[in-house]
């Protein structure tokens, strides 16, 4: 029996391959289609900041009517080594952009 599956499992390993290369650079169907990455609204964040020492705490995504009329990125700043948000700023993105909206103090 061994003797018929290994055609199959490299068949498998090479179609695997071959959608591997096929597809690297296509878009990621589970992200939405408009907004910059997460990643990229953490590292805007640290420019708009302009203040050294911070690092990106969080980022989380905030839908229009959510404590504002537009979609954006919200991310939490805090000075390294942390201060427990004494020393925290909030730094709100446009989704689509990355376009600085407002810098303000965590509620």
């Amino acid at each position: 029996m061994t003797r018929r599956v290994w055609p199959l499992a490299l068949a498998w390993i090479a179609l695997c391959a071959v959608l591997f290369f096929a597809l690297r650079g296509a878009e990621d169907p589970s992200r939405r289609r408009g907004r910059i990455l997460s990643n990229d609204a953490g590292a805007l964040a640290l420019r708009y900041l302009h203040r050294d020492g911070y690092e990106v705490v969080h980022v989380a995504y905030a839908k229009r009517g959510e404590g504002a009329p537009e979609n954006r990125w919200v991310v939490l700043l805090d000075r390294t080594p942390h201060s427990a948000l004494r020393e925290a700023f909030v730094v709100e993105l446009a989704a689509d952009s990355g376009k600085l909206l407002r810098i303000r103090r965590p509620a």
